[in-house]
């Protein structure tokens, strides 16, 4: 199950499909990208940013910093 937070959209995209699937992300939206520890949703973040994407967040230590640090009802893998 996926929680989102209020006001969000959740996409579920695997990184190497980032570029053919650019035009479902909306521009003028702030973008959250998340990963398992942050390393390659730092990448995603970075290459949204280059295609003219202004408002990207990485989630800074990933799924299991948030399950750690905020909530533990998310499984760590």
């Amino acid at each position: 199950a996926s929680v989102a937070p209020q006001g969000c959209k959740l996409l579920q995209m695997p990184m190497h499909t980032v570029p053919a699937r650019l035009a479902e992300l909306d521009r003028d939206r702030p973008v959250a990208v998340l990963c398992h520890h942050g390393g390659r949703s730092m990448q995603v973040a970075m290459f949204l940013r280059q295609h003219g994407f202004e408002r990207v967040a990485n989630v800074a230590g990933g799924i299991d910093a948030w399950s750690r640090q905020l909530d533990p009802s998310v499984p760590r893998y």
